[in-house]
């Protein structure tokens, strides 16, 4: 087995265009975690038909007013389709949270949803149902299958910027444009 020489801690894998997963065809996915023991990351650019009232609700959590009611819930892959994830900044101290490259937190536990129902959550978020995994090994087996680009990840693409609009940032940090790899150019 090959030792692992790449950690793509805090980067983004674009989905190449021949992507025939259909939980990965044309996503962007956050790496939180990347080592011997594999690789976790959250898909970035797929909401879901579930604004963060609506899961509030769900986990009985009034959220106030303003637009954090409205914003979108997103898949963030298809493990613990049912378990809630947050990707923050700051960092800050909830009960169980990984910090990614102390830029970013990852954050699993209720209490930093009853920090955001309160008005006291950090400052930039985005929720994910489930997660994306790999096995010791697998991501860069599919990296050097091309499944994948890479690029060091940019929180405001992340938290500043609309689901649609990820995609082509992200490919942007790299200097391509997405649209010249698409397998269905010719489109105007």
């Amino acid at each position: 087995m090959p030792s692992q020489n790449v950690n793509l801690t805090h980067h983004f894998l674009i989905a190449m265009p021949a992507m025939a997963d259909p939980y990965f065809s044309k996503t962007v996915t956050y790496i939180c975690e990347h080592n011997d023991q594999g690789a976790l990351g959250l898909v970035i650019n797929r909401p879901i038909d579930m604004t963060l009232e609506n899961l509030f609700e769900q986990i009985g959590l009034t959220l106030g007013g303003g637009e954090l009611r409205l914003l979108p819930v997103y898949f963030g892959g298809p493990v613990q389709m049912d378990r809630g994830f947050v990707l923050h900044q700051p960092v800050g101290a909830w009960q169980s949270t990984m910090s990614v490259r102390d830029e970013v937190g990852l954050t699993t536990s209720k209490d930093i949803l009853q920090a955001v129902a309160r008005g006291e959550g950090p400052s930039r978020m985005m929720v994910t149902l489930g997660y994306a995994g790999w096995a010791p090994g697998q991501l860069e087996q599919e990296i050097a299958q091309n499944a994948w680009l890479t690029v060091k990840a940019v929180p405001r693409v992340i938290f500043e910027m609309p689901p649609e609009e990820r995609l082509p940032a992200a490919m942007e940090l790299l200097g391509i444009d997405f649209a010249s790899l698409s397998d269905d150019a010719g489109h105007a």
